[in-house]
């Protein structure tokens, strides 16, 4: 039996995102929950689903820390949390911050199936899905269990970053999820408006790597310090800063979406 065969369908969902890396430190988690704020902001349904089992950031950067979802009597379904117009699910809604998860793969396969089957997600234009870093378990419990629309890969420039984003983008070919691009993350730095871009990381083969490759990249967003500060605070950039560099860049990245 094709394993793929066993994908449904989450009722009352249009589209189904995963956006990944390969690896960590490389800001998948804020393009995540920032890009989902944009898409809301265009006037989009979108749900955001944290499936780093082990090392869940979003209640912390959803300004949700400390938030237990309510239960339906009805039908025991579990209630998303809403913060900024977004539903969101997080194991980090589901144990204490400071707790380990010590879990095998059968537990996480069931952590992910409780997530797409028993949340009540309601009518969704988009259902982002924060991916953990590496190319193991998870992504494949995703793929296996729901039809995935596309993927976006995040990587920042250097070619230490780029070796694993194309782990990632094998990972996704592998399991037929279907790469919509590339986005690169902290690409430069402007101290003003005004001044010239500057390089934090060593540029590296990224470029002319996906150019080779025909891979698109979706957008070039900078380094800028609000973004780490809107996170720690709980409100993300695009809805603390909406007219900064990087906020406007996750619009055009939402545009490509639409």
């Amino acid at each position: 039996m094709n394993p793929f065969d066993q994908q449904k369908p989450i009722e009352g969902i249009k589209n189904i995102i995963v956006i990944g890396s390969g690896k960590g430190g490389v800001g998948k988690s804020t393009v995540t929950v920032n890009l989902a704020c944009a898409l809301k902001n265009k006037g989009q349904k979108v749900g955001l689903l944290d499936a780093d089992i082990y090392g869940p950031s979003l209640p912390r950067m959803m300004g949700a820390l400390g938030q237990k979802p309510a239960i339906n009597n009805d039908d025991n379904k579990i209630q998303p949390l809403t913060r900024q117009g977004l539903k969101l699910m997080s194991m980090g809604f589901l144990v204490d911050e400071n707790q380990a998860m010590v879990w095998r793969g059968p537990m996480l396969f069931k952590a992910m199936d409780q997530f797409f089957r028993d949340v009540d997600w309601g009518e969704l234009d988009y259902l982002l899905i924060d991916l953990p870093p590496g190319t193991g378990d998870i992504a494949l419990t995703v793929a296996q269990k729901v039809p995935v629309n596309g993927a976006i890969v995040i990587c920042t420039p250097q070619n230490v970053a780029l070796v694993d984003a194309k782990k990632a983008i094998n990972m996704f070919d592998q399991i037929n999820v279907p790469l919509l691009g590339v986005v690169e993350n902290m690409a430069y730095f402007k101290a003003t408006p005004e001044a010239e871009p500057q390089s934090l990381f060593p540029r590296g083969e990224l470029n002319t790597w996906l150019e080779t490759h025909k891979i698109p990249k979706l957008a070039e967003l900078p380094f800028e310090p609000n973004v780490g500060l809107s996170s720690e605070a709980g409100i993300p950039i695009v809805e603390s800063h909406p007219q900064s560099a990087t906020a406007q860049g996750f619009s055009q990245l939402a545009n490509h979406l639409l």
